[in-house]
């Protein structure tokens, strides 16, 4: 007689089946992702033979194609550059790893790592450095490892197995690697941002350190300047605190004795929550107490020594005198301090009105902006002469104006959408924020069938028809009022 299934047998038939099922669903993905691959490769050999028809234009046609691609998959130029580039490197120089993502057996993720750490196996078969068959030792010992290893550990493999095969030395690689460096930012929420960098592995440890000793003396002196009163006094911040409060052998005692003598109510009293210091009009006011974690001084440290500290020498002259660039849109109910509704920080998201106010008492640039009742920027106090007129563009576009680029406006062109040489009026409708790369897709010497045209309605939305004749829209980034 068989034995009965009991429920537990049930139950880890059911979790055994969705496990199952979602491997054979990600599987599925990899194939899907390898035909989409397959579809850029058939792209790019549209692009090679543009490119021989038209080599002095080679650039702007590499340029249009990408543009195309980003603004119809709604994806980022970076990332359409990257997955161009790996297409290639599949067609080209690795037909096995090609052959096992068209079957899923390694994911897109895998396929990335293997393909981009297999460049330097190719730049040594250029150079005649080793022989060509060693593309295919690479791809074969890489798929043994993918094939049951995460996409990080076969990258950092991958890297390993390429310099081996090569023959590159530690030195080699350190010098190459260092070609890496890069600074890059991405919004985590809540007004709140990953900052990361790609350094040498030994600046970073010795940034890390410094960081860790200056966050220790940070938390081992707080305590030296804070008056040690007694917690029982602090129940909310209404208590009255008075010079029976502090003992007289407490370091606070002398610190406030003359405080309290000069009280001219002639009462020996403090208000407030925390520690004390001078106010400007002979009375008192709170210093509140440092209650910050050994994260957050590390961090609040780090914020301090980039944006306050001068470059070094090294890097060369001048640089002192640059200064970190924010642009704020803060509503004046708010930087009177009526109301808290949070301000918004352009091209990122909600900012602490606190902080909002902070920075308006250390700036003078700021303009009045007004809105109409769907948020958007109609127009600033004074817009006529042209300084007024970029700064009311700024605050309307946030960042470049082409279909999902997010290039801030600082670093852009402020582009005439009608081109001013036709006839193009230089006015608030007919100019826009666009990067240099997106802005030079629209000159007149790139050929007709690589070269995007764009039209402005009035309410600054922008209407882009690419080569292929598709129409792609961007909208002017909305005020968002937080009630």
């Amino acid at each position: 007689m068989a034995p009965q299934r009991t429920d537990l047998d049930l139950d880890l038939e059911e979790r055994r089946r969705v496990l199952d099922t979602w491997v054979e669903k990600q599987r599925q993905v990899a194939v899907l992702e390898a035909e989409a691959c397959a579809l850029l490769v058939e792209q790019i050999g549209f692009h090679d033979a543009d490119v021989a028809e038209s080599p002095f234009h080679r650039d702007a046609i590499y340029r249009s194609m990408v543009a195309e691609f980003s603004a119809a998959g709604r994806i980022p130029k970076g990332s359409m550059e990257f997955a161009f580039t790996d297409a290639r490197t599949l067609s080209e120089e690795l037909p096995a790893v090609r052959a096992a993502f068209r079957s899923g057996r390694v994911s897109a993720g895998h396929v990335r790592q293997i393909a981009r750490a297999s460049a330097i196996v190719s730049e040594a078969i250029r150079n005649k450095k080793v022989d060509a068959d060693v593309m295919g030792l690479y791809e074969a010992a890489m798929l043994v490892y993918a094939e049951r290893e995460t996409a990080a550990r076969t990258g950092a493999h991958a890297k390993q197995v390429a310099a081996a095969l090569v023959g590159e030395t530690v030195v080699e690689r350190h010098q190459r690697a260092s070609g890496e460096r890069s600074v890059s930012i991405r919004s985590v929420g809540d007004g709140l941002a990953l900052l990361s960098a790609v350094l040498p592995e030994w600046a970073a440890v010795a940034i890390k350190d410094r960081l860790d000793q200056m966050a220790r003396h940070v938390m081992n002196t707080r305590d030296d300047r804070d008056p040690s009163l007694a917690a029982w006094a602090f129940d909310d911040d209404s208590d009255t605190i008075t010079s029976d409060d502090i003992a007289p052998d407490d370091p606070a005692f002398a610190l406030f004795a003359g405080l309290f003598d000069d009280v001219s109510d002639g009462h020996d009293v403090i208000h407030g929550n925390g520690t004390f210091a001078v106010d400007p009009d002979a009375n008192v006011q709170r210093i509140p107490a440092d209650t910050r974690t050994w994260d957050q001084v590390r961090a609040d440290l780090f914020m301090d020594l980039l944006l306050a500290a001068d470059p070094s020498t090294a890097q060369g002259a001048g640089l002192d005198n640059i200064q970190g660039r924010i642009q704020v849109t803060v509503p004046g109910s708010t930087l009177t301090g009526a109301d808290t509704r949070p301000a918004l920080l352009d091209g990122h998201g909600p900012l602490h009105p606190d902080i909002a106010r902070a920075l308006a008492g250390r700036n003078t640039g700021w303009s009045r902006l007004f809105l109409d009742p769907d948020g958007m920027v109609t127009e600033t106090d004074t817009y006529t002469p042209t300084a007024q007129m970029r700064r009311f563009l700024r605050a309307r576009d946030q960042h470049c104006r082409f279909p999902g680029c997010r290039m801030p406006v600082h670093r852009c062109d402020i582009d005439h959408t009608h081109d001013h040489a036709r006839g193009g009026r230089t006015r608030l409708s007919n100019l826009a924020h666009l990067c240099r790369t997106h802005h030079t897709l629209k000159h007149p010497d790139i050929p007709d069938r690589h070269r995007w045209t764009a039209r402005q309605h009035h309410d600054g939305t922008l209407t882009w028809h690419s080569p292929l004749g598709r129409e792609y829209r961007d909208n002017a980034p909305p005020r968002v009022m937080f009630t």
